[in-house]
């Protein structure tokens, strides 16, 4: 089964990505990831790079191209990235989406503690990449990111370990299963 994990930054996606990849032995693709390294690869911040995909709407244009071809090719596989469920969705890629929310204080805390930046820095940073994005998305694909109506499980990690966020995606997966049984 294809797995889409979605949220904003410091949710918890990358790390709930790991820990249910190893519970479900699926492979996981961690898109976020391939835009870090894409900045890297320029010798710029992802914030800059956030800028330059502003003016080309190329840069996302790659990535989200690889998410579907990944998509396509694997039946059991988990897709880590902002647009994977609308993609999946939009495209007729059957999946289970999941959205992982949490406050923005609890969120600036996790991505200061991830980036060993301080807290006002990873603020302004986080900030200006979601509303990068928010732009993109609704300019490139017509995506607004704040309708929700396309996942399928909606978990808010405020207040829960990963551990416990993954026990619930697994509850979540056996009853879809059990429902889909003759």
């Amino acid at each position: 089964m294809r797995i889409t994990i979605s949220g904003p930054p410091g949710s918890g996606k990358t790390t709930v990505c790991a820990r249910l990849s190893k519970a479900l032995g699926y492979r996981a693709e961690v898109f976020g990831q391939v835009f870090r390294d894409m900045a890297a690869s320029k010798g710029i911040s992802v914030a800059e790079l956030g800028a330059m995909a502003e003016k080309d709407p190329s840069i996302d244009r790659e990535i989200d191209s690889i998410i579907l071809q990944v998509a396509k090719e694997n039946d059991d596989i988990i897709l880590e990235s902002r647009l994977s469920a609308y993609l999946t969705k939009k495209n007729g890629i059957e999946a289970f989406r999941i959205y992982l929310h949490a406050s923005p204080e609890v969120r600036m805390r996790r991505i200061c503690v991830r980036e060993d930046e301080e807290f006002d820095r990873a603020c302004n940073e986080t900030i200006e990449r979601e509303e990068s994005e928010a732009k993109r998305y609704m300019t490139y694909y017509g995506i607004d990111t704040t309708d929700l109506s396309v996942y399928d499980l909606i978990i808010n990690t405020d207040k829960i370990s990963p551990n416990e966020v993954v026990d619930k995606i697994l509850g979540a997966l056996n009853d879809r299963n059990a429902c889909k049984r003759p």
